[in-house]
């Protein structure tokens, strides 16, 4: 049996994560899924721009992440935007717990990517808000960068 190569190269990147926030700590977590929603997922119908974690009973999960409803799962399709269960490590998991209980942070979901065994995982950051102004910083420097690309080639 062969793995499926473009199954591989599926990542979905959260952009607004990276100018909304500082992105302190990274955390690659697993995910519990239906059949369908993996499915959906190895074909890049995933969105997580809106998506954003919490803990319930001391477990992550991530809200609002919308994965689009396979084409061909007639009734065992999953519902898109359902609550879904990320895997970490119990030691993971008190570090971000710690963390949360301080002012100002927050763990949001950066990545979600098909690893080489074909398991859907989920980068996610222990972030802080950024201010107006740290927003515009961000853009300046940015264009900075891309000005300075464009001068060098």
């Amino acid at each position: 049996m062969s793995k499926n190569k473009t199954a591989a190269n599926i990542s979905i990147k959260n952009r607004k994560a990276e100018y909304e926030y500082f992105l302190l700590t990274k955390y690659t977590a697993g995910l519990v899924l239906t059949g369908t929603e993996i499915k959906s997922i190895r074909t890049g119908k995933a969105n997580i721009q809106d998506a954003y974690c919490s803990f319930e009973n001391g477990e992550l999960w991530v809200h609002n992440m919308h994965v689009s409803e396979y084409a061909n799962g007639s009734y065992n399709n999953h519902e898109a935007k359902r609550d879904r269960k990320l895997l970490l490590n119990k030691r993971e998991i008190k570090k971000l717990l710690v963390k949360l209980n301080e002012r100002g942070f927050t763990v949001i979901p950066t990545l979600l990517y098909i690893n080489e065994n074909g398991y859907a995982k989920l980068d996610v950051a222990l972030a802080r808000g950024k201010k107006k102004y740290d927003k515009r910083e961000t853009i300046k420097e940015k264009d900075n960068r891309l000005n300075y690309d464009r001068d060098n080639h």
